[in-house]
């Protein structure tokens, strides 16, 4: 896993530190969350009962960016508190007694490479929902009419089953008119990729702290276009 990420910051130009985590602890779930709610889900098939735990999460639009003045792809890295929880925790479903020790479990574990994205949490569009993530995490101004459907389809069936839409944006040099970096406590590095290296990426990446979504619109891109 370290090896196939510190492949990956190698691709990466920009080297900055995007984030400076001196501390972590987990603690249990408070009655009311902002973002999931868990749940039982009961049913009877076939005359049998059954019984499954769900979490009810927030749906989500992602932006797969490709800047055609510069002929790269765009993609964002920050720091995700799930995916450093998982991977810390393995299939240890028990919430950890006291601070995390930062030097068997740095935080760089939780870091990962994506597309702009956002919750859809606002009575918008999903087109105009994503323009602004592009804007505020990418620093491109964009139309939302140029948002262009590529899937629709949902993720962690097991458990939460988030509905996803991934978009295709063109953009270009001209239309970029801020660091991005997103917004409020969010800490987000812009990274772009050549055609080639997401190839490469593609080809011998066999561990990536990341959604399969990465892989599944870079594939779309590199199978639509003559790259």
């Amino acid at each position: 896993m370290r090896r196939a990420l510190t492949s990956i910051r190698g691709m990466c130009k920009s080297h900055k530190a995007i984030r400076d985590i001196t501390k972590i602890w987990v603690s249990p779930l408070p009655p009311k969350s902002k973002y999931l709610l868990p749940c039982r889900f009961n049913y009877i098939e076939n005359g049998r009962e059954k019984h499954r735990d769900v979490v009810q999460i927030k749906d989500a639009v992602m932006v797969l960016l490709y800047n055609k003045s510069r002929n790269k792809l765009v993609f964002v890295r920050q720091f995700r508190a799930a995916v450093y929880h998982g991977v810390m925790m393995g299939n240890n479903l028990k919430v950890p007694e006291g601070e995390v020790d930062l030097q068997k479990y740095p935080p760089e574990l939780g870091v990962t490479l994506e597309f702009c994205a956002g919750l859809v949490d606002k009575d918008k569009s999903l087109e105009e929902i994503a323009q602004e993530e592009v804007l505020e995490e990418c620093g491109y101004n964009v139309d939302a009419a140029s948002m262009q459907l590529v899937y629709k389809y949902r993720s962690g069936i097991g458990t939460s089953s988030g509905g996803l839409v991934l978009f295709y944006c063109e953009v270009c040099d001209e239309q970029k008119v801020s660091q991005g970096g997103g917004i409020n406590d969010e800490l987000i590095e812009v990274v772009e990729l050549s055609i080639n290296q997401v190839k490469q990426m593609v080809k011998t990446c066999s561990s990536f702290n990341g959604s399969p979504s990465v892989f599944v619109g870079i594939l779309w891109f590199l199978a639509n276009f003559n790259c």
